[in-house]
């Protein structure tokens, strides 16, 4: 249920393999602003970049045993913003000594043609949400509070409920692989969290 909020990232060819470091965790709604009023004091810039952003899941299936999956998303609250697609690979969280969970990443801007584009590629939309929350910048580290949306009628983004009664909680980093010291910094951004916040190193097949 990754939900990074729309980001402008350059692309830079073909030859950096980006790795994104993630850990996750969650608040309730009535922890919320004792949460914000830590990173305010933590992060780098003093009030958070806010974001309402409208994701879709696109699903190709094939021979394969787990079907292909991209992500494309859009601002609803900043015009003139890109459609963004989205990549994510398979976790690497065998390694133990990895604070954090590691695992392939690309993201790119595209023109506002691009759910017509991946219907025609064959893809099939899976589900939709709505995300709405703030982002944080500490450095190289990205955190960002959201809550998640459920949409009531299809393709209405107006028509929508929460999915729950708290704000998921995402600190991360894309970085070149093999920069895995970086989760060393995100270990010790956790721990002035707590206990506020657990920020872990999820499974997502463990959710499943």
């Amino acid at each position: 249920m990754e939900a990074p909020p729309v980001t402008m990232m350059p692309v830079t060819g073909g030859t950096i393999n980006m790795m994104e470091y993630l850990l996750q965790g969650s608040v309730l709604d009535q922890s919320l602003e004792s949460l914000l009023h830590r990173l305010r004091g933590l992060c780098d810039n003093m009030e958070p970049e806010t974001f309402l952003d409208h994701e879709m899941v696109f699903l190709l299936k094939g021979q394969q045993a787990s079907p292909f999956v991209l992500r494309a998303r859009r601002s609803m609250d900043k015009s003139g913003m890109p459609w963004h697609l989205r990549y994510l690979g398979q976790p690497e969280i065998g390694d133990k000594n990895r604070y954090a969970l590691v695992r392939n990443c690309v993201d790119i801007g595209t023109s506002d043609n691009l759910t017509d584009f991946l219907v025609e590629m064959g893809f099939r939309m899976d589900h939709e949400f709505v995300a709405k929350g703030h982002v944080f910048r500490k450095g190289i580290m990205k955190i960002v509070v959201y809550k998640i949306f459920r949409i009531l009628v299809p393709g209405n983004t107006e028509s929508i409920e929460p999915l729950s009664l708290s704000y998921l909680v995402e600190l991360n980093v894309v970085a070149p692989a093999g920069q895995d010291i970086v989760s060393d910094d995100m270990r010790n951004f956790a721990e002035q969290l707590k206990p506020l916040v657990h920020l872990e190193k999820i499974d997502p097949k463990r959710l499943m």
